[in-house]
């Protein structure tokens, strides 16, 4: 294993240092590494809070500021993070409209924030994220994981937020969301836990997965690897299939890295989606490509469609300022 790391006990708290630091203009870290969170807050406005198992980067620190999270904490790599955590940064962020929970559907992190929801004074609701159409459940959870349309939800809740909306209709609002998108991914080798200073799951040179997890979880079955057009095919199809009737008329494309994938490859990827989505009459009116949702040094990546209206293209557009997004601020 060669990684730019000192210590894997280590590696956390040192690579939140860090980037706490580089971006210290938008972004403060709490007590203990608990959280990061915004360095300024907006006094009577819904606060969002998210986190995870690490790993994923910039998903989710990267995504805190304006238009986007509150706070997020991060747990060690691939482990959820603690409800002492998500209770510390509740405390730091609480702006007194009350807080939402924005949580991947694994049973560790629905737990633990469960748990935080429910030892909190505050008014707190929860939005559970699962999109990925691969698998119904996985050695981490037993619904549908939740993966890169995290991010949309985010975003698109964000931007409401950041207007003024109440925790009710946030809430609704992302439900509403994370129903209207899907998602799918494809490993072409897998990730190495620095840890466990191994690959977590061996794969042949001329094997790729299809459906994997953004923890090396299994997807839907192991095959060849196929050309690029027709992975997209398959990944295109799945998603399409599972939104039924509503995958119909405009959509966020969302084409995403999982750590070790160019630019070059993921971009020809989204051209192949493009197009496979207008065969099935779904017209791509909103573009996000890139590496946001990661799984450390895995090669590969995902597709995501969420279907769009009026309302949700406009909170998509709004202006962001984060550490990984940034558009019109």
């Amino acid at each position: 294993m060669k990684k730019l790391i000192n210590s894997p006990d280590t590696l956390l708290r040192e690579s939140l240092d860090g980037f706490v630091l580089a971006h210290q203009d938008i972004l403060t870290l709490g007590d203990e590494g608990k959280f990061v969170r915004r360095s300024e807050l907006t006094p009577g406005k819904v606060s969002l809070i998210s986190g995870g198992g690490s790993g994923h980067e910039p998903l989710h620190a990267g995504l805190v500021g304006y238009g986007m999270l509150d706070a997020a904490c991060p747990g060690q790599v691939f482990t959820s993070p603690t409800p002492d955590q998500m209770l510390a940064a509740v405390e730091a962020v609480d702006g007194g409209a009350g807080l939402l929970f924005i949580v991947k559907n694994y049973e560790g992190d629905v737990m633990n924030f469960d748990m935080a929801r429910e030892m909190s004074d505050a008014r707190i609701e929860t939005v559970v994220t699962d999109d990925d159409v691969a698998v119904e459940g996985s050695l981490f959870t037993t619904g549908r994981r939740g993966v890169a349309g995290t991010l949309i939800v985010e975003k698109v809740v964000g931007a409401a937020a950041e207007q003024g909306t109440d925790l009710a209709t946030l809430k609704r609002l992302g439900d509403r969301v994370n129903s209207r998108t899907r998602s799918m991914g494809v490993a072409l080798t897998s990730c190495i836990v620095p840890a466990a200073g191994k690959p977590t799951f061996e794969i042949g040179d001329d094997e790729m997965e299809l459906g994997v997890g953004i923890h090396g979880e299994p997807g839907r079955r192991r095959v060849k690897l196929m050309q690029a057009n027709r992975i997209v095919e398959e990944m295109v199809g799945a998603i399409v299939r599972d939104l039924g009737d509503a995958a119909s008329g405009d959509a966020l494309l969302f084409v995403n890295g999982f750590g070790a994938t160019p630019e070059m490859e993921l971009y020809l990827v989204y051209n192949s989606a493009r197009r496979q989505l207008e065969k099935h009459g779904v017209k791509t009116v909103r573009s996000l490509v890139g590496s946001y949702v990661t799984s450390l040094d895995m090669a590969g990546c995902s597709i995501t469609v969420s279907m769009l209206d009026q309302e949700l293209g406009r909170l998509w557009d709004a202006p962001v300022h984060t550490a990984a997004l940034r558009r019109g601020c």
